[in-house]
């Protein structure tokens, strides 16, 4: 069919049979090369690609190849390294191989996810908090819940965001349509408030001075601060939210790594189903990076202007959008909530406080302020008067160690460095004497 249309188009130009067309072969190329489709225009404000794969990992790429006899270690990227305990992947393996045998075969679940991990999750992570199994949406991971929320909302939504904070919920709100162009001066993208987050604002910002929008994107422990909201904070939070009638959403990624009294979900506080969603994951939780569980919580009480559910919408564009969750991942999950499960993921979890706790140690003595690293496993290392690229090429150029620069983080975090604590033990302690060494 395509043969025939470009033969059409070519006799009909002047000089009759194709072959006597000037530019034959480069008419031809045109004709199918042509396109009519102009991108995205939000697309094109995108700057750069996305900061882990593409700005730090190309990075890592072109230095191994500069120095291929290196020993680079990766405090960058939150990957998980320990190895799953085996009661989670027992579980798992056993309902594989059942998918072989007529008895154990499933195909589709749920979109929603399994009943059973629903309703676990909201007895195990949200016991006492009014939250049903009915409110539970089961996914691939919170990187997709926060896509699927910026789906739901639409793009004439205005959205608050820490800063600094993780860039997800910036770059789904610019493809959304949710924002204007960047501005070079501030290095921010019109049409986002920013709410600054910092030290001597005890990182949570000050809403006196902020506009009102429609939604704020909140993160505790934050990433990359590490700081967890306090109870008092998060108190503010949701009364600022009320009074302005704007939704939360609340992501708690990091809520297993709390060791204090701060509050691992947003519904610890009074009044919050009325105006949060909140979002979470198995990848750091349990180890989940690779095989991919998260769930998003939508309150049935949580509603638009008009009085409609918000729970109606998030569902229908789950069932539009996603075929559920893998149902050998979900069966991960429940052998993860499961009392003996529990357990051995909240030992995993001691291993990275350890080692995150080496990190911060081991910048304390050389006389740097360090935050974070009590109730998440990242350290946020500052470097006064330091532009935290420079920071991170000077750091990999000398010791090999991967770290993430604070300004990809958002303008708030400029002249600092985040430090992973996800890698082995004796990879940890290399990077510590590593570090001594360099700024010592």
């Amino acid at each position: 069919m395509q043969t025939k249309v470009i033969m059409s188009i070519l006799h009909g130009w002047k000089g009759g049979h194709p072959c006597t067309a000037p530019s034959h072969q480069d008419r031809i190329a045109k004709i199918v090369g042509q396109r009519k489709v102009t991108r995205n225009v939000n697309m094109e404000k995108l700057r750069n690609g996305f900061l882990f794969p593409e700005q730090i990992g190309k990075r890592k790429v072109a230095h191994m190849v500069k120095y291929p006899n290196a020993e680079v270690i990766s405090l960058g990227v939150g990957d998980t390294t320990e190895p799953i305990p085996s009661v989670v992947t027992k579980a798992m393996a056993e309902y594989a191989l059942a998918l072989s045998t007529h008895e154990g075969y499933r195909g589709y679940g749920a979109e929603q996810g399994d009943k059973r991990l629903r309703e676990t999750i909201a007895e195990k992570m949200y016991a006492n908090m009014g939250i049903k199994g009915s409110e539970v949406f089961i996914s691939d991971g919170a990187q997709c819940d926060i896509a699927r929320l910026q789906m739901l909302f639409g793009s004439n939504m205005t959205i608050a965001v820490q800063d600094p904070t993780f860039p997800g919920y910036v770059d789904m709100g610019i493809i959304m349509g949710q924002t204007g162009t960047y501005d070079d001066k501030s290095n921010k993208y019109k049409g986002i408030e920013y709410l600054r987050c910092e030290p001597r604002n005890n990182f949570f910002p000050d809403f006196s001075k902020v506009p009102r929008t429609d939604i704020i994107f909140f993160c505790s422990p934050n990433n990359p601060t590490g700081q967890a909201a306090s109870r008092e904070q998060l108190k503010e939070l949701v009364e600022v939210a009320k009074v302005n009638g704007s939704i939360i959403v609340y992501d708690s990624a990091y809520s297993s790594y709390i060791c204090d009294d701060s509050p691992r979900s947003i519904y610890e506080i009074p009044g919050a189903k009325e105006v949060a969603i909140e979002i979470s994951s198995f990848s750091k939780f349990a180890g989940f990076t690779g095989i991919r569980l998260g769930w998003a919580v939508v309150p049935a009480e949580l509603s638009y202007s008009s009085g409609f559910p918000v729970l109606r919408d998030f569902d229908r564009i789950v069932c539009t959008s996603f075929n559920g969750a893998s149902s050998i991942s979900q069966i991960g999950g429940l052998a993860c909530l499961s009392d003996e499960g529990y357990k051995a993921i909240k030992d995993v979890i001691g291993v990275y406080k350890e080692n995150v706790k080496i990190i911060v140690d081991t910048f304390t003595s050389l006389g740097k302020e360090v935050y974070g690293g009590v109730n998440s496993p990242y350290a946020w290392v500052h470097f006064p008067g330091r532009k935290s690229w420079d920071v991170f090429t000077e750091i990999l150029e000398e010791t090999h160690i991967i770290t993430v620069p604070g300004c990809g983080f958002g303008p708030g975090g400029e002249g600092f460095i985040r430090v992973g604590a996800f890698n082995r033990r004796e990879c940890i302690l290399e990077a510590s004497r590593r570090f001594r060494s360099f700024f010592g």
